[in-house]
This record gives structure tokens, sequence and C-alpha cells, in this order.
């Protein structure tokens, strides 16, 4: 099971690096390259029509500004391709979303939101079950843990919100109570 990942340029990295720590909850090999459709295509290229022989099985291609590097690996290969447009310049991610959605029919690129990168891992990772069985399971605990920390963190705030009205009850300040509940 492997996901490669192609970023325009090496400061996309602390906006991409939760791909890596999904990737590694669920035992999926990572491959990262940096190259740009724009600067350097003899290596996009090369990157995207050696994919399936390294064994990628998963692409996703992140890029800024109107950078149209998920369309350009998606032309040179089969491999499924998520595109994450990067917020990089005055637009805020706009004129990268545009890029990578208004891709020509016969060429998809699956597109997650600006910054979406966590979603791009998790896509991959249902992408990869179909062929990898062993990550149905997986799945299905990542969702599990999910909504356990979402009723966790429900159930907190009604325990704060009690305490509050407690406390309004008695006449005593609440902020402390609020301001502690939300440092934590």
């Amino acid at each position: 099971m492997k996901v490669a990942m192609i970023m325009g340029s090496n400061s996309d990295w602390p906006k991409l690096e939760s791909v890596e720590k999904v990737l590694k909850e669920f035992g999926v090999e990572l491959e990262v390259t940096v190259a740009s459709a724009h600067r350097t295509p003899e290596l996009v290229k090369e990157f995207a029509e050696g994919a399936r022989d390294r064994g990628v099985d998963v692409i996703i291609a992140a890029a800024g500004a109107a950078a149209h590097l998920g369309g350009f690996v998606a032309a040179y290969t089969t491999v499924p391709v998520i595109g994450v447009p990067i917020n990089a310049t005055a637009l805020n991610g706009m004129d990268s979303l545009l890029s990578f959605v208004q891709m020509p029919s016969g060429i998809p690129v699956a597109v997650m939101a600006i910054d979406g990168a966590k979603n791009a891992a998790i896509f991959a990772v249902e992408i990869l079950a179909v062929k990898y069985p062993e990550l149905v399971d997986k799945l299905a605990a990542y969702r599990a843990q999910m909504k356990a920390e979402v009723k966790a963190k429900g159930d907190k705030l009604e325990a704060v919100r009690t305490a509050s009205a407690k406390l309004a009850a008695s006449g005593k300040k609440i902020e402390d109570a609020v301001r502690n509940f939300v440092k934590k």
C-alpha cells in the first residue's frame, strides 16, 4: 500500500504534514516529492509516468497559486489523483482550488478543500480499502474514535455549562470557569 504525494514547493509541507500522520496510523507507505509543473515539468512527468511501476496506488498532488500540478500529474498516469489546493496567495487559495476543479473532461482529479490535506489522506485510504480490505476495519475504528472524541467534547461542554449555571445562580462569576474550559 503506497501513496505518493507531490507538492509544488517545500513551503507547502507545513500544510501537508497531516497526510503523513494519517497514513502512518493506517500503515500506509508515503513517498514525498517536491516538483513544479511549471519550473520542473520533466520531473513531474517522470514522477507521474513511473508512479504505477513504483507501486503507487494513489497520488496526492498539492499546489498553491494557479498551479496545474494535479492536472499535469493526472495527464501522465492512470493512478487516481487527489488534489489539495494550498492557500498561498492573496486569493486565499481560490486560484488553486479553481485550477484543480476545472479539469477538462477525461482527465479527472478528485479535489479536497483548500488546505484539506487530512481529508486527502483519509480519502486515499478509502480508495486503498477497495484493493486492501484490511483497511476497512481500520477506517471503521478511525471513525468510531472520531465519534467518541466528539461526544467527549460535547459532554465536557455540557459539564462546564452546568457548572457555570450553578455558579451564576449562586452569584459567582463564571468568566474563570469559561476561560479554564477554553484553555483545555
